[in-house]
């Protein structure tokens, strides 16, 4: 079968592979993937190449598929079953994050379809979820409820991070004000739960290129203003529409310095910033007024299985919308495609289903 594979260690190009249908042990489970979606966690690879012929990994970490084979040990799950992967393969099981069940934050966690995977990804036909996951976390799979589409659950990865970091990590308030950094799925899922929180004004922060499509679809969703951060003053236009004293969450999913200085000068008081998004430069400006107005800055990583099932909840009855996020749909096999389609920022969320004609079916295994 054909997998897009990453080569190199810090940054590496893509590579389209030929790789054998993976051997499930007695724990195992085999998924035939059914639909995967790009993340921006793999556009930071994309025509990066390094020269380097070390192999990595099979890319894809956001997938649903349907259960074609388990182990013989295996009584949890049956073949037929649709399911959709948290993404994660293996966890310490002993470290703090996995004794309160956050286990996406384990300090020793591998990801399936991520950096360094020995099991693989959505990229490809088949994806081995390791039994050895599944005794310790027995929710790194969920069944796919009837009325959810392959292509929407495997949109959840995104869902999750978003009702992580304004359902569960923030103090939000129905009747307050949000305003939300970044037009990608992230920035445009935040703004779906923010409404669905209650909140009062939802404030989009894009660029220029955000506003040929993403500002319409914002709009769409739930967001009561935009702002074009290219040709607007941020700070004031936040201000003037949420006042001085209503706006107490920022959601910042577009990993920006200058979006976090942004965000700090223009909360209230006793304010909190949660960071999704992540950049690699160092700051450049002072955090001074986090401590002279009592500002909370939190970290964002991932989510937990409570996480999980209220927001497989939300979109089995509607209240999440993923049909406008998706603008493209591609055969794996013309994966540069939707690659260039999102780094040309054409696309928000950009389907890749398996395309090549090879014959391999379940009584190979």
């Amino acid at each position: 079968m054909k997998a897009l594979a990453r080569y190199g260690k810090e940054f590496g190009g893509y590579r389209m592979i030929d790789v054998p249908v993976p051997k499930i042990g007695s724990e195992d489970i085999l998924l035939r993937v059914c639909a995967a979606t790009i993340c921006g966690a793999d556009m930071k690879h994309y025509k990066v190449d390094n020269g380097s012929d070390e192999f990595n990994s099979i890319r894809g970490h956001e997938f649903a598929g349907e259960i074609v084979k388990v182990g013989k040990d295996v009584t949890d799950w049956r073949v037929g079953q649709r399911i959709v992967s948290d993404n994660s393969g293996h966890v310490c099981g002993y470290c703090r994050a996995d004794d309160q069940g956050d286990f996406l934050n384990c300090i020793h966690k591998v990801n399936l379809g991520l950096d360094n995977n020995r099991w693989g990804g959505g990229f490809s036909k088949y994806v081995l979820i390791p039994g050895e996951i599944l005794r310790i976390h027995k929710h790194a799979i969920w069944e796919i409820p009837d009325n959810v589409k392959y292509e929407e659950a495997s949109s959840l990865d995104p869902i999750c991070n978003a009702y992580k970091a304004v359902a569960q990590q923030s103090s939000l308030l129905p009747g307050e004000d949000v305003v939300v950094f970044g037009a990608g799925p992230l920035g445009l899922y935040s703004v779906q739960i923010a409404k669905l929180m209650g909140a009062s004004h939802i404030v989009l922060v894009g660029m220029q290129e955000d506003t040929v499509s993403r500002f319409d679809i914002a709009r769409k969703l739930g967001a009561t203003e935009t702002i074009n951060g290219s040709t607007e003053d941020v700070v004031a236009r936040c201000k003037e529409i949420c006042g001085e004293d209503n706006l107490g969450l920022v959601i910042e999913c577009s990993g920006a310095n200058p979006a976090l200085k942004q965000a700090i000068e223009m909360v209230r008081p006793n304010a909190e910033i949660v960071r999704v998004g992540m950049g690699f430069k160092p700051l450049n400006f002072s955090i001074n007024r986090i401590t002279e107005w009592n500002i909370s800055i939190l970290g964002h990583m991932a989510y937990d299985s409570i996480t999980w099932r209220n927001a497989i909840e939300l979109l089995k009855t509607g209240k999440i919308q993923v049909e406008p996020m998706i603008t493209h749909r591609f055969g794996l096999s013309h994966w540069e495609e939707g690659f260039q389609a999102m780094a040309d920022k054409k696309a928000i969320k950009v389907v890749l289903t398996y395309d090549y004609p090879d014959a391999t079916d379940t009584s190979d295994f």
